[in-house]
């Protein structure tokens, strides 16, 4: 997967992939961008996961599976991102690698994980998805989305 390129995906060529955060008073925005829906949803995860903990140079310790039923993409974004706090506060897992592919309308999502206490934390860990200004969809190089989580 990519990274934060440093300039929001404006400079960026088609087939490229990469996400940043944008600190944001009380909360985070995290932009994604990838040449398939796919992989910039899985984009967004990684944004989030970084919003709040280092994980380079660690390495997964389970593999959990996901999947998420046929819906509009700003809702697989929301229940993705979701699940994805739903998962670190409820069994404080922490994904470092992720992979989604379309199935049927909706989502198949692997998540590669690793304990919370086997991260450096880094800052606010997200506690919600907020919808306002929540926005996913193809653009000119593929796809792009934005969303502000609550910190």
């Amino acid at each position: 997967m990519g990274g934060d390129t440093g300039d929001g995906g404006q400079g960026r060529q088609p087939g490229e992939c990469g996400h940043r955060t944008v600190p944001h008073p009380g909360d985070v925005r995290i932009e994604a961008w990838a040449a398939c829906r796919e992989h910039c949803l899985a984009e967004a995860v990684l944004a989030l996961v970084e919003c709040f903990a280092d994980v380079s140079g660690v390495r997964a310790t389970a593999v959990d599976r996901v999947r998420l039923a046929e819906a509009s993409d700003d809702d697989l974004l929301a229940t993705l991102l979701d699940e994805v706090i739903f998962r670190w506060e409820e069994y404080g897992q922490v994904p470092v690698d992720v992979e989604a592919d379309e199935a049927d309308g909706g989502l198949d999502v692997r998540l590669a994980v690793i304990g919370l206490a086997d991260v450096a934390i880094t800052g606010s860990v997200p506690t919600a998805v907020a919808w306002e200004e929540l926005r996913i969809g193809p653009d000119p190089y593929g796809w792009s989305c934005a969303v502000r989580v609550d910190a």
